[in-house]
C-alpha cells in the first residue's frame, strides 16, 4: 500500500518489505494547532455505568492552547476519532445510553464545540488475506487471490482496562473472531497497541518511528494465527472520512535517512460524533511481499503507525549517517588538502635559488 489522504496523517512500518517512509492521512492543521513541544498526557478508561463494559479510550493531550482528543473503541470494528481544539480546557463528554442505541448520533461530543479546529476518524473494518502462491511480487498486480475477510465488527476484545499502562501512555486492544468455525485464531490474536507521547523522541524498540507531542502510535500485531494457505499475505482495510464527493488521494514520501526509514503499508463512535452523513473513503494495507519472507514463516506480523495533526515529523540525519558522512566526505578532502600542501612545499623548495656571480 502506498499513499496518503488528506485528513489527520501517519505513516507506517510493516516488516519484511523495502525501506519506504509512507505518509498516510495528511492534514495541515490551523496555525494555532501547531508546534506543541509538549503536552500534559493523560488515558482514561470511560466507564459505561448502564451495563457491560464496554472498550472507550480517551487520550486527552493538553498543550499551552490546544487540546487533542483521540476516542478509541472497540464498539463495532476498532475505530479512533480525533478532535482538535484551541483551547486547553476541551473535554468530551459520553451519553452512553445514546451512544449505545440504534441513533448513536451525539452520543460523543467534545466541547465547547466551538473550539474544535479539526475533526477526522478512521476506521479498520476487515482483516484482509490473500493466497500468493502464484503471484509475482509486482506493484501493479493484486497481491494475490482474496480469502474471506475477518470482519473486526464480529470480534471479541479484551477489558482495554487490563492492559492500560499509565507509565507508557499506552493500552491494547486485543481480539479474535468470536465465530471460528476452522479455529484459525485457537492460538492467535490481532492486538492493536496504542501509545500516546507527552514530547519528541524515538521509541527504544524498532521501528524507531520519529515522534512529536501532537502524535499518537499504533502498533498492530498478528500473531499465532492459522493462515489459510501455504503462502498467504495479510492486510487491513481502513476508511476514513472524506471531506467533498472524492475520496482523499494517495502519495508517498521517501525518507533521506535509511537508518529509521519505516516501510510500508460504520462504526458506533464515528456515527456517535460526526452523525449520519458522512462519506466513508476505504483503502486497504498490505503487509509483506509474496516473494517472502512472511507471515507463513513465523505466524507473526506487526506493522506500525502513526496518526496526529499537522506536518509529519521531519526525519533529520541520526549521529550514525552523519559519522558515515563526515568519514566518506572528510577523507577525500584531507586527502586533496594534504596533498596541495605537499605540492606547494615541494614546489617552493626548488624553486628558491641565489644566483651565482
Amino acid at each position: 500500500m502506498r499513499g496518503s489522504v488528506e485528513h489527520s496523517w501517519g505513516w507506517g512500518h510493516c516488516a519484511p518489505s523495502p525501506l519506504l517512509l509512507l505518509t498516510l492521512l495528511l492534514f495541515a492543521a490551523p496555525f494555532g494547532l501547531l508546534g506543541e513541544k509538549t503536552r500534559q498526557v493523560s488515558l482514561e478508561v470511560i466507564p459505561n455505568w448502564l451495563g457491560p463494559v464496554q472498550n472507550l479510550l480517551h487520550i486527552r493531550a493538553v498543550g499551552t492552547n490546544s487540546t487533542l482528543h483521540y476516542m478509541w473503541s472497540s464498539l463495532g470494528p476498532l475505530a479512533v476519532v480525533l478532535v482538535a481544539t484551541n483551547t486547553p480546557h476541551s473535554t468530551l463528554s459520553v451519553n452512553w445510553s445514546r451512544l449505545l442505541s440504534p441513533e448513536p448520533d451525539g452520543g460523543l461530543i467534545v466541547l465547547p464545540k466551538d473550539s474544535i479546529q479539526f475533526s477526522s476518524a478512521l476506521v479498520f473494518t476487515r482483516l484482509l488475506e490473500f493466497d500468493s502462491t502464484n503471484v509475482s511480487d509486482t506493484a501493479a498486480k493484486p497481491p494475490g487471490t482474496p480469502y474471506p475477510p475477518y470482519s473486526l465488527a464480529d470480534f471479541s476484545w479484551n477489558n482495554i482496562t487490563d492492559s492500560l499502562d499509565p507509565a507508557t501512555l499506552s493500552a491494547t486492544f486485543q481480539g479474535h473472531p468470536m465465530n471460528d468455525p476452522t479455529r484459525t485464531f485457537a492460538n492467535g490474536s490481532l492486538a492493536f497497541r496504542v501509545q500516546a507521547f507527552s514530547r519528541s523522541s524515538r521509541p527504544a524498540q524498532p521501528p524507531r518511528l520519529l515522534h512529536t507531542a501532537d502524535t499518537c502510535q499504533l502498533e498492530v500485531a498478528l500473531v499465532g494465527a492459522s493462515p489459510r494457505g501455504n503462502r498467504s499475505l495479510f492486510g487491513l482495510e481502513v476508511a476514513t472520512l472524506g471531506q467533498g464527493p472524492d475520496c482523499p488521494s494517495m502519495q508517498e514520501q521517501h525518507s533521506i535517512d535509511d537508518e529509521y526509514a519505516p516501510a510500508v503499508f460504520q462504526s458506533p463512535i464515528v456515527r456517535a460524533f460526526f452523525g449520519s452523513q458522512n462519506n466513508f473513503c476505504a483503502f486497504n494495507l498490505t503487509f509483506g511481499a509474496s516473494t517472502g519472507p512472511g507471515y507463513w514463516d513465523q505466524h507473526y506480523l506487526s506493522w506500525s503507525m502513526l496518526l496526529g495533526v499537522g506536518f509529519p515529523p521531519v526525519d533529520g540525519l541520526s549521529p550514525l549517517v552523519l559519522g558515515i558522512m563526515a568519514v566518506a566526505l572528510g577523507a577525500p578532502g584531507l586527502m586533496l588538502l594534504v596533498g596541495g600542501l605537499v605540492l606547494l612545499l615541494y614546489h617552493k623548495k626548488y624553486s628558491e635559488y641565489q644566483s651565482i656571480n
